[in-house]
């Protein structure tokens, strides 16, 4: 669905998993910093009001979008993160740049989440212009980084349900 259609902070009837005891990852890009600062604020605030212990929330940077997929590959080899959630803004230029940033990340992200067989949530803005990016990271359409964080929430609740009813019908 088009954000412009959906607050990205509004979760409607979702169901969000307690996060308790749940250890997730964020990477945050440094590039366009204003907006993904905002991003990874949003980010953390909900996952902490979802009761994701503040110690048990992993944070690193990297410095552009394009190394979010290496950075998340990191956290995914060298911890035990549940999950892990790339924050970036990417904004349109006069070049095909954009295009060749986006769908390398978009396509690192997608073979992460099958080579390790756990969440890494895309929680990067492609946008046209700094104001479509500033209304979806905190603005007017709310945050891309708290609806990262809500989808972390629910893909390791269920992996997590998914693989107790496995085990437990063994």
């Amino acid at each position: 669905m088009a954000s412009n259609l959906k607050n990205l902070s509004d979760f409607g009837s979702a169901q969000i998993p307690d996060g308790n005891g749940m250890k997730i990852g964020v990477v945050v890009a440094q590039w366009n910093e204003e907006i993904t600062s905002a991003l990874c604020k949003g980010c953390i605030d909900t996952l902490k009001k979802y009761n994701v212990n503040e110690n048990d929330i992993v944070k690193v940077n990297v410095p552009g979008t394009f190394e979010l997929t290496l950075g998340a590959q990191h956290l995914l080899e060298y911890t035990d993160v549940d999950a892990v959630i790339v924050l970036g803004c990417v904004i349109q230029g006069d070049t095909r740049h954009f295009d060749f940033i986006c769908n390398g990340v978009t396509q690192g992200i997608t073979q992460l989440n099958i080579k390790y067989n756990l969440p890494v949530i895309f929680g990067v803005l492609t946008t046209n212009d700094l104001q479509q990016a500033k209304d979806r990271s905190g603005g007017k359409l709310g945050n891309k980084g708290d609806e990262a964080a809500v989808t972390a929430l629910q893909m390791v609740a269920l992996q997590n349900k998914l693989e107790q009813n496995y085990t437990n019908s063994i």
